[in-house]
């Protein structure tokens, strides 16, 4: 065998191993970001479940609060249907909105900030929130490595010709960004 032929040999090995290793990262980093989206649905999951028994410990004490309560069932039936982070992030900050305005139905209703029921569900559904909250970080950050190293030299001029598209980040629409970002008031 001539040198040339080695060389020749040794360089397609080394692109070879290049193309590997670039492919087996692009890999990892997709399944870590699929495996953030699942912790972010484990956790909405869980809201989903709650929001049935807070409804319900409500419904016993405002009656008459009727249009509140059907709003959070169907926020929270869009958000069980949604599909896709930005369709199910648009869903979720409806589902939030429309939770926030029965939490504030308890200032009305005295009895209900004493019921232990209302106050047990009220603090596992802040808990599931800031496990959301962790979840979508989480989330997000999996997904902007995963987007970047698509758009890095030299994985760019292989990701898309091997199926590796960007992804969409878990954001809130702009008029629900307001809202959470608005400080909570706090009444004695």
């Amino acid at each position: 065998m001539s040198w040339t032929a080695i060389i020749l040999l040794g360089l397609a090995a080394l692109l070879l191993l290049w193309l590997v290793t670039v492919y087996n990262r692009m890999v990892a980093l997709q399944q870590a970001t699929s495996q953030a989206w699942s912790d972010v649905s484990v956790q909405l999951k869980q809201r989903h479940d709650l929001v049935p028994n807070l409804v319900e410990t409500v419904k016993g004490y405002a009656t008459h609060e009727r249009g509140t309560l059907e709003a959070v069932v169907r926020a929270r039936n869009a958000a069980l249907t949604a599909q896709g982070p930005a369709a199910q992030a648009a869903a979720e900050g409806q589902l939030q909105g429309a939770l926030r305005g029965l939490l504030a139905l308890t200032e009305s209703y005295p009895d209900l900030k004493a019921n232990t029921n209302f106050l047990q569900l009220q603090a596992e559904l802040a808990d599931i929130e800031n496990k959301i909250a962790a979840a979508r970080r989480f989330f997000n950050n999996s997904v902007a490595e995963y987007n970047a190293a698509t758009l890095q030299f030299p994985a760019v001029l292989l990701a898309r010709n091997l199926g590796f598209s960007s992804r969409n980040f878990f954001e809130l629409p702009e008029g629900e960004m307001a809202a959470v970002q608005a400080a909570p008031q706090v009444r004695f």
